[in-house]
């Protein structure tokens, strides 16, 4: 035992500290508390760091670390996000009957009509913005809701455990797949823990609830699935992630020139199934295995959303989905700096011709990596689908903490670094409404300011300047 203690001392006692930090951050952290929580995350990012440095080798190690730190989440209430009341309530909504889809939590407060158990509590707590629009979750992640309403439909605290329990069952599954893929990419293994040990995830996944995990999980899987060469399960898998969060769908154009037509051929490549059936070889695109997957994973896609659809349900899900575009700011860059050019000539509403343009500036990019781009394997469709979702945060109007969760995932499996940085200083969002005690409510553009400048400049010097980076990409 003493020997034990010797040699793993310092790794147990930022064990320990990690235990309690994260305890902290759970159950004691007020959001408005913009000091406490600035060093609470600094304070885990640090730890984090150490423990990467004193056990990078002991695989098992930061494995149980990664995990306990889940646990110490478990019974706790979100404190920095309110999301999971929406959740909550879209679940309870369909175990008694309703589409959620058709209906605003709003519209039943309205009327008198509490459809579900704790009704007001669950308006209260999503608020009345959220309350007042259509849901926009997709199938896959209803049915994460419906399970936690039929494990715990009278109990928001039970609810909140049951759709925990889901995002860190599905952490564990992208450990694995993410382990697997970096092994056959020749990458070293220990690159996930920059996922699955880093305290943005734990706290924005696993502590606030948000199903960029359950999405992400699907997507590895998928990549792995794709890579080995079982393109058609991984199409499928690829419609499960779509079928959590929408992102996916940004992904797909970029696969135009990832099957291609073997240049060997031989028995035990094709009784194997490796990649070099659809990725290998020459610049020959594979036809008909990529209208292939295209089809599987829109039928896939068709039938998960089969249960919900009719025609006021597409008029409902457009309108959601466009109010991301059209209507809500946050945490914008480059959206921001052509607003307040916009400001300058028109003076008012500037996100309702911004919002429409920026969106057809990021599918002409993705376009173009997908179809003026060459392509070879798995490593850079990845790389591809991490430059491609960059352009789509950087052009967005909003980008909450969670949405660079796809980003850091993306990282893992390359070269890049700005990823990781962005999930530290994404922190700094939480400072954007520091003055909403204030008779000034709009947010904080110094602090937005800084956050991207950091990320801008590490983006920058790996994309632009970084030589074996540059190289990489121009091999693209």
């Amino acid at each position: 035992m003493q020997q034990f203690w010797k040699l793993n001392k310092v790794p147990l006692l930022l064990t320990f500290v990690s235990v309690l930090l994260y305890w902290y951050v759970a159950y004691n952290l007020v959001r408005t508390d913009y000091t406490s929580l600035i060093l609470l995350y600094s304070s885990l990012w640090l730890v984090f760091i150490l423990l990467l440095k004193y056990t990078i080798d002991n695989i098992r190690f930061l494995t149980v670390i990664a995990f306990l730190s889940r646990a110490i989440l478990i019974l706790a209430i979100p404190n920095l996000s309110q999301d999971f009341y929406r959740f909550i309530w879209d679940g309870r909504m369909i175990l008694e009957g309703f589409n959620p889809y058709l209906y605003t939590p709003e519209s039943f407060m309205q009327s008198g009509n509490l459809p579900v158990n704790q009704a007001e509590a669950l308006y209260e707590g999503m608020g009345q913005l959220n309350g007042s629009h259509y849901t926009n979750y997709p199938p896959i992640n209803q049915l994460c809701f419906v399970i936690a309403g039929l494990f715990s439909g009278h109990s928001i605290l039970g609810s909140a455990v049951v759709l925990r329990l889901l995002i860190i069952a599905a952490d564990f599954g992208t450990f694995f797949f993410g382990k697997q893929l970096l092994k056959t990419l020749g990458l070293p293994i220990k690159n996930i823990f920059w996922f699955i040990l880093n305290p943005f995830i734990i706290i924005e996944l696993t502590g606030n609830l948000h199903f960029e995990g359950v999405m992400i999980f699907f997507l590895v899987w998928s990549l792995y699935l794709l890579h080995i060469g079982r393109w058609k399960w991984a199409a499928v898998v690829f419609a499960l992630s779509i079928s959590v969060k929408l992102i996916p769908l940004l992904f797909l154009p970029l696969l135009f020139r990832y099957f291609k037509k073997p240049t060997v051929i031989s028995s035990i490549v094709e009784t194997s199934k490796t990649p070099l059936d659809y990725a290998g070889g020459d610049n020959v695109i594979d036809y008909k295995t990529l209208v292939q997957f295209y089809i599987i994973v829109g039928l896939t896609t068709c039938i998960l959303f089969a249960p919900f659809f009719s025609l006021e349900f597409v008029n409902n899900y457009a309108e959601t989905v466009g109010l991301w575009f059209q209507n809500f700011e946050f945490n914008g860059s480059i959206y921001y700096i052509a607003r307040e050019i916009g400001y300058r000539f028109r003076g008012y509403n500037e996100i309702a011709v911004i919002g429409k343009i920026l969106p057809v500036v990021v599918f002409l990019i993705v376009i173009g990596l997908a179809f003026f781009r060459r392509q070879t394997d798995t490593r850079q469709l990845v790389i591809k689908m991490l430059l491609a979702f960059t352009c789509y945060l950087f052009l967005s109007t909003t980008v909450h903490p969670w949405y660079v969760a796809t980003l850091l995932i993306l990282g893992v499996f390359t070269n890049y670094k700005f990823p990781l940085v962005w999930s530290f200083v994404i922190i700094l969002s939480y400072l954007a409404y520091i003055n909403i005690n204030t008779m000034d409510k709009s947010e904080n553009l110094w602090v937005i300011a800084l956050e991207y400048i950091v990320v801008y400049a590490i983006f920058i010097w790996e994309v632009f300047i970084n030589k074996a980076n540059s190289k990489e990409l121009a091999s693209l």
